[in-house]
């Protein structure tokens, strides 16, 4: 008994401090926000080192790799991977609202304040292939240095790589140069993770105070709703897929690991927050670095199966409140469409939904004024959703490392 103390202390003292958190955040409400500062603390150094963390890691795990042919297979796996996934994803999220319709017995006139408080200056537009090229690219090196710009981050970061591996022995310096980063950044991680009770204690104090009365107002049965689907998710399909990734020890190591990343998101409601203890996760949970170092930073950016579910009770929630057929099977494989855009335009950052949201009101043509009506659902969702679009990673890096290194891989690395 002592020693299993010992194994998931950790574990069992981050649990017992979110859960200390939430109790106190409904007992005093809005009060609660005098811990808010605390839990900044915390999630801010998580912050301040997430593009070095970020850079460093994805630039070692490619210049180290020893050859581009693994890079382009780990690339290409994760593509499959990360699309299964959050197609499976958003069939669950579809599934859920025909069979228990967060719209019925809905009165519309209970969101006219909502509609009525809409800002009337509209968003600058901006055409599709720009919003590409502002996707992946930034006007100034400087701007790769914020964690607002991951994906662009990211994507230098594996040129970078890949230009470093190119140069062979002539760059081995800046090959272990980074390599040496990497190692320190994750040091940095383990020494910032022992302040993670109190931090994540305070931080979800505060939230819980501050969300309490909006899951009250007339969207409990979509926040029901969204917890049912995360359960069934994270508890049957993240088994169902470690077990494919490495059968009954894939299902054990997951598990083992899987709670820190979980509990972090749970409180940060941040997958850029929580790229660092999932990254310390996956390579303990054996998969290989240069697989870990990639799966984890960029599924955090282009990977959300909790946001693909939350686009379908969102795009569900309007087709609702206006009328809307969504039972058709033409409106069902729109909203799966649609939804698994929505899981791959939201931000890595805490209510990072607005391009996601906007996106939903323009393909559906639904009035601009609607916009507040889902950004209260992004709202109340967000704690959830972090896990499910966080530590979908952790298990996705394992499913990438059997695809990559094979049935065996997991006795490989053990």
């Amino acid at each position: 008994m002592k020693s299993l103390f010992e194994n998931y202390k950790s574990t069992i003292v981050l649990l017992g401090s979110i859960l200390l958190g939430g109790i106190v955040g409904a007992y005093m409400g809005p009060k609660a926000a005098i811990f808010q500062p605390v839990g900044d603390l915390f999630l801010n150094f998580l912050f301040m080192i997430l593009v070095p963390l970020v850079f460093f890691s994805v630039t070692s795990a490619i210049s180290n790799m020893g050859e581009m042919k693994r890079l382009g297979k780990i690339l290409k796996n994760i593509v499959i991977v990360f699309t299964i996934t959050s197609v499976i994803a958003a069939i669950v999220g579809i599934v859920g609202v025909l069979l228990f319709n967060p719209t019925k017995g809905l009165n519309p006139e209970m969101f006219s304040d909502i509609i009525a408080s809409a800002s009337s200056e509209g968003q600058e537009k901006v055409s599709l292939v720009q919003q590409l090229v502002n996707t992946v690219t930034v006007t100034d090196f400087k701007d790769l240095l914020s964690k607002s710009n991951m994906l662009q981050l990211i994507i230098m970061s594996m040129l970078f790589g890949v230009a470093t591996a190119m140069a062979g022995e002539k760059a081995r310096p800046i090959a272990n140069f980074v390599q040496a980063g990497s190692e320190v950044m994750m040091k940095i991680v383990s020494l910032i993770m022992k302040f993670a009770p109190i931090g994540l204690g305070c931080y979800f104090a505060a939230v819980i105070g501050d969300l309490g009365p909006q899951i009250l107002s007339g969207y409990a049965r979509v926040f029901i709703l969204y917890l049912i689907l995360t359960a069934v998710y994270y508890f049957g399909f993240y088994t169902l897929y470690a077990y494919v990734a490495g059968g009954k020890d894939g299902i054990k190591i997951f598990w083992s690991k899987v709670v820190p990343p979980t509990v972090t998101a749970l409180a940060t409601c941040s997958s850029a927050a929580s790229i660092p203890v999932n990254m310390d996760a996956s390579k303990k949970m054996n998969v290989p670095e240069d697989i870990a170092e990639t799966v984890i930073p960029l599924g955090a950016n282009v990977h959300k199966d909790g946001s693909v579910i939350g686009g379908v009770l969102k795009v569900t929630f309007l087709f609702g409140l206006f009328g809307q057929d969504m039972t058709s099977i033409s409106a069902i494989l729109g909203i799966l469409a649609v939804s698994f855009l929505v899981g791959a335009v939201m931000g890595a950052i805490p209510g990072g939904g607005l391009m996601g949201e906007m996106l939903i009101i323009s393909v559906y043509g639904f009035s601009p004024e609607a916009l507040p009506i889902i950004a209260v659902i992004s709202t109340i969702i967000d704690a959830p959703a972090t896990v499910l679009n966080s530590t979908t990673n952790t298990v996705c890096s394992m499913l990438v490392a059997r695809l990559v290194e094979g049935k065996e891989w997991l006795k490989k690395h053990i």
